[in-house]
């Protein structure tokens, strides 16, 4: 038997060379994968461009989102020739798309214009009465402009003058609080009510979800006073009949006695309730608690607000109470629940970034006209 004793020559497989793109591009990017209403196709391309952003091989990344390679190199120049934009959907033949350019810019224009009178927003019958078009022709021109007048959203910018202070302040405690020190995140859950349905629930079964009826009776309200304890994510507890100062300060030495040893940094909103003379001479004269602000409108900031939806969602919302010692119980079993296995939340942004967002927020609520 012979053998072949010559050399081998191995040519090795090439280094792939990772998709150049910015840092806003890749902020876009990710913006854009996290709507809900994005779609499939426009999606996978998305996924495509980012993992050839990574480094990934366009061999891989055909593997892992399910098409050819071809078709990975036709999606990637098309990010390099158009950006972000070069890979949203593209017109495709059919009814809608041979609307006159100037028509369609006419009517984006005209959707981000005020109603007619007596309405609150356009609607697609309304648009298409105007231009002449039908109402599926002038659908696709509003979804494909991402244009939604049938949604409106909520929200609310802190005008605190001392914004950023406060926010540096409170994120700090988040991100790097004092050594040996206990930091709490402490708020009110206020007009918690005892609602009772007028029928028997009827519970979960196989092919039917848990029903029970739209209609209830009121039973009269608690409020609930808690501090989370930042570190350990452990909350501390207490349902009263109402929101006093005195309320808040019989809470607050609950807090004190519950936490006994060093500082006691305190995180809580600027209600009236938490800057009475009765409250202020007792921080006067217990020195290790020291009591953090949030700013005005920026609840969000105070993480206690994030264990307030976890038991709405998770504890009260669907329960009925036949009366306001039955929530009080029912709260208290769900804190006792909850501490067997306490769980932080994790702050992520940094003060920074909230308060170049938080500029950016009041420099166009500044430009918009009312």
């Amino acid at each position: 038997m012979q053998f072949y004793s010559g050399s081998c020559n191995i040519t090795a497989m090439p280094t792939p060379v990772a998709l150049k793109t910015t840092k806003s591009q890749r902020r876009k990017l990710d913006s854009l994968l996290a709507k809900r209403t994005l779609l499939h196709a426009h999606a996978r391309r998305i996924r495509i461009v980012l993992l050839a952003a990574a480094g990934v091989s366009g061999v891989e990344t055909a593997r892992r989102v399910g098409i050819s390679v071809p078709q990975v190199s036709r999606i990637r120049k098309r990010f390099e020739k158009g950006g972000v934009d070069g890979l949203a959907e593209r017109p495709r033949p059919g009814r809608g798309n041979s609307v006159p350019e100037k028509l369609v810019r006419m009517i984006v224009a005209m959707v981000m214009t005020p109603p007619p009178a007596g309405y609150s927003h356009w609607s697609c019958g309304q648009l298409a009465a105007q231009v002449g078009l039908g109402k599926t022709v002038v659908h696709k021109i509003l979804r494909a402009n991402d244009l939604k007048p049938h949604l409106s959203a909520t929200f609310k910018v802190s005008k605190d003058p001392r914004f950023d202070e406060k926010a540096a302040d409170v994120v700090g405690l988040y991100l790097n609080p004092p050594r040996k020190a206990v930091v709490v995140s402490l708020d009110e859950k206020t007009q918690v009510q005892a609602l009772d349905r007028t029928q028997p629930m009827l519970p979960l079964q196989q092919g039917q979800v848990e029903r029970h009826t739209h209609d209830y009776r009121r039973n009269g309200v608690v409020d609930l006073y808690a501090a989370l304890e930042i570190a350990t994510g452990r909350v501390v507890g207490k349902c009263t009949e109402s929101h006093t100062g005195a309320d808040f300060l019989g809470f607050m030495k609950k807090v004190e006695r519950t936490f006994p040893r060093g500082k006691l940094h305190v995180i809580l909103d600027n209600s009236s309730t938490h800057s009475t003379p009765d409250v202020e001479d007792w921080l006067a004269a217990h020195k290790r608690v020291t009591f953090h602000f949030t700013p005005t409108s920026a609840s969000w900031l105070n993480q206690v607000e994030g264990f307030f939806s976890i038991l709405t969602r998770r504890s009260i919302r669907r329960t009925s109470f036949p009366s306001k010692a039955a929530l009080r119980r029912h709260i208290q079993e769900y804190l006792a629940r909850w501490n067997e296995n306490p769980t932080p939340f994790v702050w992520t942004k940094s003060a920074h970034r909230i308060v170049r967002d938080h500029r950016r927020h009041i420099a166009r609520i500044s430009r918009t006209k009312h």
